[in-house]
């Protein structure tokens, strides 16, 4: 599905995006602000409010990504499984992880738990993202990653999709695609957003 003349595409749409979140992370002592707001923030959320129904997983953060690490870490305080993706044949899978255990490479240029760390499935999936609208609609990096994980986690049983961005991140609109899994909550370090219908 091609973007109507006159809209930008979803190209367009991440790379401004990222161009924007890059240069916010410029500032080193900006984005550690900004983490640390969006961690208390995101530890408003019922869905991160203990006792859990199952585990949480994260990511390890790439390049100018919002760090999702002090989130994990009082996650972890209080007892809850975590989980961080690694990237497979089958698609992303999560396995179990505690921020004081070693990481591997995970593709992509990404880390996560070895292959001995035991596979989990998630209840609670915090996702980075290049852009996002007020509707829930995410654009990733272009690869579906995120959303077959979803689509397959959704079909396994009830699963909450936080995403995890910086404020400038937001757009308009996301032309979304069939294929594309709307996520239930966005946390920038300005607000939580309920995402509305389109």
């Amino acid at each position: 599905m091609h973007a109507l003349s006159g809209s930008p595409s979803k190209e367009d749409l991440r790379r401004a995006a990222l161009a924007r979140r890059d240069e916010a992370a410029l500032d080193v002592d900006t984005m550690l602000e900004a983490a640390e707001a969006l961690r208390d923030n995101a530890l408003t959320l019922p869905e991160l409010t203990c006792p859990l129904t199952g585990p949480v997983a994260g990511y390890w953060p790439l390049r100018s990504e919002i760090d999702p690490r002090p989130i994990l870490e009082i996650l972890a305080d209080r007892g809850v499984t975590l989980a961080l993706p690694v990237c497979s044949p089958q698609g992303l899978l999560f396995r179990a992880w505690q921020p004081w255990q070693p990481l591997v490479p995970a593709g992509f240029g990404t880390l996560g738990p070895p292959e001995t760390a035991a596979e989990v499935t998630p209840r609670v999936l915090l996702v980075p993202l290049a852009a996002f609208d007020r509707a829930g609609h995410r654009i990733g990096y272009g690869k579906g990653h995120y959303d077959g994980a979803i689509a397959r986690l959704s079909a396994a049983g009830a699963l909450t999709t936080i995403g995890l961005a910086l404020a400038c991140q937001e757009v308009a609109s996301v032309p979304a695609e069939n294929h594309d899994q709307r996520l239930d909550v966005v946390v920038t370090q300005s607000e939580v957003i309920r995402p509305q219908a389109a």
